[in-house]
């Protein structure tokens, strides 16, 4: 089956050439780990674990009797050394639990390994994805729990794994599917399952053929692998429903409307993971990438890692940094630290050297209409700018600035290299605090 496509969109620099043929390595146990308690959509965590206190390698160490939350885990065994204010990669200050390893890599002894999910009820499926903290690990960390609980009058029929990866220079997702398909494919059926429906697709750019290949192997009848062209932001979910299904997220609404649950290959390979050995979400993959180092790299990783020792793994800086982003560069956000740690979120840290960054001083708007026809939602982004930097707020609401899914492109085409997102966040945080008071 071929994918269809969408309107808009942007063909940016691949750069997947630097790390894509790279196979995923282990990271090196780092000499400490910081553990966020908000790490995921939803409400943080509240420390169940003191200073000094020993911890085993997959116990709980952090949670909230909230539906919307994930909790988590000590990704090895240790002494919690500090539970403070550390830095976190959106910039703000955020509580953690810092864990001094022991290197002795002790399992918390209530886990149990290798559990037959098939004699689970669906139920019993979601608690154990809900007690691993398992959330999202294609970027925006919702707890998985939570998408696969649509409520009864939301008619589901069918599960999209993305295995896009549109964003440049980004690659684990693809060594995933490479390397560890049979995970994949079983993370998806135990997802039918759960969710009571006999169609499963994994969608997957033409620019991953062998990937594609290698997944049809392990794919039987109720499972298609299904071939998009290469354009951004094809891993959105509404774009990968559009050109999937040639279904259409009504604005305001979720997947679950059009009868459709989308999850990462990543989150379908842990959530596999889990079932054959028992341990939480302690580790993802990560891509460290970029002109800026050494020997880019596929790793993975235990959450909690500073990361200058992935750097370090790739090794080191190749000149001095200009950059360095959590994230690819269109949905990217700039670390300054660095000592701040991987969280579930992080699919990959991307390095440009200080002769590759460039700050342009923004100049009026041209009015040459690219940001209206790279807009994959269908936008006026250069007119939702304008209205919230005029405090203009119930102008860009009726205008549609919510359904902004923040890819970037309109960034990315202006002439004028005006700021064109970063006003439309503003924007959609005005509008959202308007609307709780």
């Amino acid at each position: 089956m071929k994918g269809l496509s969408f309107k808009g969109g942007v063909h940016p620099p691949e750069k997947k050439e630097l790390s894509k043929d790279i196979p995923i390595s282990r990271l090196p146990l780092p000499d400490k780990l910081i553990i966020f308690t908000w790490q995921h959509t939803g409400a943080p965590n509240d420390p169940l674990v003191k200073v000094k206190d020993y911890v085993y390698k997959g116990q709980k160490i952090g949670d909230k009797q909230a539906y919307v939350s994930a909790p988590i885990h000590a990704p090895t065994s240790g002494i919690v050394k500090r539970i403070g204010l550390y830095p976190h990669p959106t910039g703000k200050q955020i509580l953690g639990i810092e864990i001094e390893p022991d290197g002795k890599d002790e399992v918390y002894p209530e886990i149990t390994p290798s559990l037959n999910w098939q004699n689970l009820s669906p139920d019993e499926i979601k608690t154990r994805i809900r007690e691993a903290g398992i959330v999202g690990l294609g970027g925006a960390a919702f707890p998985t729990h939570v998408k696969v609980s649509p409520p009864p009058e939301k008619k589901i029929d069918t599960v999209i794994l993305n295995g896009a990866e549109c964003e440049p220079y980004l690659t684990i997702d693809y060594r995933l599917m490479l390397e560890k398909p049979e995970l994949i494919i079983e993370g998806l059926r135990i997802l039918m399952y759960v969710l009571g429906v006999k169609r499963g697709i994994i969608g997957v750019e033409d620019n991953k053929k062998d990937a594609v290949e290698v997944l049809k192997k392990y794919a039987d009848s109720d499972i298609e692998i299904v071939t998009l062209p290469t354009k951004y932001p094809q891993g959105s979910e509404k774009h990968l429903i559009k050109a999937i299904l040639d279904r259409e997220v009504p604005s305001g609404g979720l997947p679950m409307d059009v009868g459709v649950v989308v999850n990462n290959v990543g989150t379908a390979a842990a959530i596999a993971e889990h079932f054959r050995t028992g341990l939480p979400l302690i580790s993802r993959g990560v891509t460290v990438t970029g002109e800026g180092v050494n020997s880019p790299k596929n790793v993975e990783v235990l959450i909690g890692t500073p990361v200058i020792k992935l750097i370090e793994h790739a090794g080191g800086f190749k000149g001095k940094p200009g950059k360095i982003l959590f994230g690819g560069p269109m949905m990217g956000v700039a670390i300054y630290d660095l000592n701040i740690p991987i969280i579930k979120g992080t699919s990959g840290v991307v390095v440009f050297p200080e002769e590759k960054v460039e700050y342009y001083e923004p100049i009026p708007c041209v009015r040459c209409g690219k940001c209206l026809d790279v807009c994959p939602m269908g936008l006026m982004p250069t007119t939702l700018a304008r209205y919230v930097k005029k405090g203009k707020l119930i102008e860009a609401e009726e205008l549609g600035i919510l359904d902004c899914i923040e890819c970037g492109s309109c960034n990315y085409i202006c002439p004028s290299r005006r700021p064109l997102l970063q006003w439309i966040r503003v924007g959609k945080a005005d509008v959202l605090a308007k609307r709780r008071k």
